[in-house]
C-alpha cells in the first residue's frame, strides 16, 4: 500500500505537534474509524481495508446519534487524557500513541493507542500500562489467525517482522550486500526485500531514477546505476529526516486517484496527471477522500442511481422514437400535393384504379407524378385519404415538437440531480434529493409519515475581498437561493450549458471587484458536472435579471443581460474559500 512505514514517518513527525495536547473529543463516523480531538485538531484513525491511514482531517464525518461501545470506551479510557509521545519503532507501520490518563482509582496511568495501518489486517487496539490488551476496533480471534491473536486481556505483541534494512539508517555497504543476497528478479521488487517500511510506488521511483526509466534486473545493476540507485536513497532519506518532502498524488487523464508517496512522482512521465500538496495530512485527506467519496455515494444512494438511470434511458429512447416520428412528418406536404393533384384530376379517375400520372402544376416544369390510389375508395376518397394523412402530420408536428422539448428539458433536470448525487457529501443531502425526486412524481410515496430532517443551508464562503458567497445543494435549495433569498443587486452565476448549483454573490448593494466574481466562478465551475474539465464558461448577472418559467422544473431558470467568464474548476481555491 502506498501508505508504507516511510510516509507513516513523515507522518508521525507532522503529529507532535499535537504531543502535550489532551483529549478533547472523541467520535467514532463508522465501525473502523476514530476521531480524537486534541488542540482543536481532528486526528484521524482508520483501520479499514482498503483506505487504512491516520492523520490529521479537515473533513466532518457525519456521527451516528448513539455512539458504539468502542467509541464509548475510548472515552472511558483517554477522555481528557493527555498526549505524551508518539512513537514508530524503526519503519513498521505502526504508530503508538500514549496518553497519561487517571484511571477509576485516581492514578495516573499510560494507556497506549496502537495503529496498525497494515492493510487488511489493520487495527487499533487499546493497551494498558503492563502492556495488556484492553479492547481493539477489530478482535481477532484463532480462528482469524494462528499467528497473532488480538482480544481483551491477552498481552500485546508486534506482528511477525522480517529481517529487512531501515534505509534511513543503512549504509551504503550493507545495501549492496543485502541486493546481492536476495534472488535476481525486477529491481523495484528486490528492493521491497531489502528495506522494510517502502512501498510499490516508492520502489518503482528509486528504480526508474536508478535506470533513467530504462528497465532494471537487480543482479545486473552496476556502476552508473548503482551509483544512481544508492543517490536516491540518500536523497530521499534527508528529505524525510529534515522534512523536506513533496507530498505527490498521481491520477489518470480521467481524474482517477491511482497512488501517492512522500516524494515528487516522476515514474508515470505523461501518462498520469500529478498534484502537490504542503503536508502529509492534506494529501491523505484529499486523497482518500476523493477517491472514496464517489464509492461512498454509490453505496448510499445506490437506487437513486439507479432510478435516475432508468428514468434517464426511458426518456432518451421516447424522444428518440418522437424524432424519428418527427422525421416522417417532414413528408406532409407530398400528402397535401397528393390531394390537391387528385382533387384537380378527378373527372380522369375511375373507381378500382390503381393509379393516376398526374402533372405537378405547382412546379414551374410542371413534372408529372404517380400517385397511388385504393381500389375501394372512390376519387373523392381517396383525395380525403391524403388531406387527412397531412392534417394528422401537421398536428403530429406540432405535438411532437413540444413533447421533444419537454423531454429534453427532462433529461436536463435528471442530469442536475445525477450531478447532484455524485457531489452530495452528507446523508442530508442524499435525503434531500430522495425528497425532490418524490415531490417530482420519480418515487412514490411511501405511507409512513416519518419526519425528514431539516435540510442543511447553502455551502457558504468567503471571498479575498470579504464578500460571502453561498452555493445551492439541489435544485429545489438552487431556487429558493436564486429566486427567495437573493437581493436583486446580488450577483448570480452558473455554468453555461452545464449542471451544476446555482452561486450568488452577496454584495449588500456593492459593485464586488473583479477577484471576487472569478473566485465564485471557480466555486461555481467546481460545484458542476465541468469539474474535472481544463475551462469551464460560467454566465453570471444581477439577480434581477433570473426569472423562472412557468411549469419549469426545479433548477430550472433563465436570465438576462449577463457576461460569461472562463475559469479554470481549482479545488485549492474552493478549499481556501470554504466556511
Amino acid at each position: 500500500m502506498a501508505l508504507d512505514g516511510a510516509f507513516l514517518y513523515a507522518v508521525k513527525n507532522e503529529l507532535q505537534s499535537l504531543v502535550g495536547g489532551r483529549v478533547e473529543k472523541i467520535y467514532q463516523p463508522s465501525r473502523e474509524e476514530i476521531i480524537i480531538s486534541i488542540r482543536k485538531k481532528k486526528l484521524y484513525i482508520s483501520a479499514n481495508a482498503g483506505s487504512a491511514r491516520v492523520h490529521i482531517t479537515q473533513k466532518q464525518p457525519d456521527n451516528p446519534q448513539t455512539p458504539p461501545m468502542f467509541c464509548m470506551l475510548l472515552r472511558k479510557k483517554i477522555g481528557s487524557g493527555k498526549l505524551t509521545s508518539i512513537r514508530q519503532d524503526g519503519l513498521e507501520r505502526i504508530l503508538f500513541f500514549d496518553f497519561e490518563c487517571i484511571n477509576e482509582l485516581g492514578d495516573i496511568v499510560t494507556i497506549t493507542l496502537a495503529c496498525e495501518i497494515m492493510g487488511r489486517c489493520s487495527n487499533l487496539i487499546i493497551i494498558n500500562d503492563e502492556g495488556k490488551i484492553i479492547d481493539s476496533i477489530k478482535r481477532v480471534d484463532e480462528e482469524m489467525s494462528r499467528e497473532r491473536m488480538v482480544l481483551p486481556g491477552m498481552k500485546y505483541t508486534l506482528p511477525p517482522r522480517n529481517d529487512r534494512l531501515n534505509f534511513l539508517t543503512a549504509e551504503s555497504s550493507e545495501i549492496i550486500a543485502k541486493l546481492r543476497e536476495v534472488n535476481p528478479s525486477e529491481l523495484s521488487k528486490a528492493l521491497i526485500r531489502v528495506f522494510e517500511g517502502i512501498s510499490p510506488i516508492l520502489a518503482r521511483e528509486w528504480a526508474f531514477f536508478a535506470g533513467h526509466g530504462v528497465h532494471l534486473e537487480s543482479d545486473t545493476i552496476y556502476g552508473d546505476q548503482l551509483d544512481r540507485l544508492l543517490f536516491i536513497i540518500k536523497q530521499t532519506r534527508e528529505k524525510l529526516l529534515n522534512g523536506e518532502c513533496c507530498f505527490s498524488s498521481a491520477s489518470t487523464k480521467d481524474g482517477i486517484l491511482k497512488d501517492f508517496s512522500f516524494i515528487r512522482l516522476n515514474q508515470f512521465g505523461t501518462l498520469m496527471y500529478t498534484k502537490e500538496l504542503p503536508t502529509a495530512s492534506q494529501l491523505l485527506d484529499y486523497f482518500y477522500y476523493e477517491r472514496d467519496r464517489a464509492v461512498r455515494t454509490k453505496q448510499r444512494a445506490n437506487d437513486l442511481f439507479k432510478l435516475i438511470i432508468n428514468f434517464t434511458e426511458r426518456t432518451q429512447r421516447r424522444i428518440s422514437a418522437q424524432k424519428q416520428e418527427l422525421a416522417e412528418c417532414a413528408e406532409k406536404e407530398y400528402f397535401k400535393l397528393c390531394g390537391d393533384l387528385i382533387s384537380a384530376n378527378i373527372y380522369r379517375i375511375k373507381k378500382g384504379d390503381l393509379s393516376i400520372i398526374a402533372e405537378n402544376f405547382y412546379d414551374e416544369n410542371n413534372p408529372e407524378i404517380t400517385i397511388e390510389l385504393d381500389v375501394r375508395k372512390t376519387p373523392s376518397q381517396n383525395a380525403q385519404y391524403y388531406y387527412n394523412e397531412y392534417k394528422k402530420r401537421v398536428t403530429a408536428e406540432e405535438k411532437l415538437a413540444v413533447q421533444i422539448a419537454k423531454g429534453e428539458e427532462e433529461l436536463q433536470y435528471l442530469d442536475s440531480v445525477f450531478d447532484a448525487l455524485i457531489r452530495s457529501d452528507s446523508e442530508n443531502d442524499i435525503i434531500q434529493l430522495r425528497l425532490e425526486l418524490r415531490e417530482q412524481g420519480y418515487i412514490k410515496t411511501s405511507g409512513g409519515k416519518t419526519k425528514p430532517p431539516k435540510a442543511l443551508p447553502p455551502m457558504e464562503y468567503k471571498s479575498s475581498d470579504g464578500y460571502t458567497i453561498l452555493v445551492g445543494r439541489n435544485n429545489i435549495q438552487n431556487d429558493q437561493l436564486s429566486l427567495k433569498f437573493a437581493e436583486k443587486s446580488d450577483i448570480w452565476l452558473h455554468t453555461q450549458t452545464i449542471t451544476g448549483s446555482h452561486v450568488i454573490i452577496v454584495t449588500e448593494g456593492e459593485n464586488p471587484p473583479d477577484r471576487t466574481i472569478e473566485e465564485a466562478a471557480i466555486i461555481a465551475a467546481y460545484n458542476s458536472k465541468g469539474r474535472d474539465s481544463d475551462l469551464v464558461p460560467v454566465d453570471y448577472c444581477l439577480a434581477k435579471y433570473v426569472k423562472k418559467p412557468s411549469g419549469a422544473k426545479p433548477g430550472k431558470v433563465i436570465f438576462t443581460n449577463y457576461k460569461t467568464a472562463f475559469v479554470k474548476p481549482d479545488e485549492e481555491v474552493e478549499s481556501k474559500l470554504r466556511v
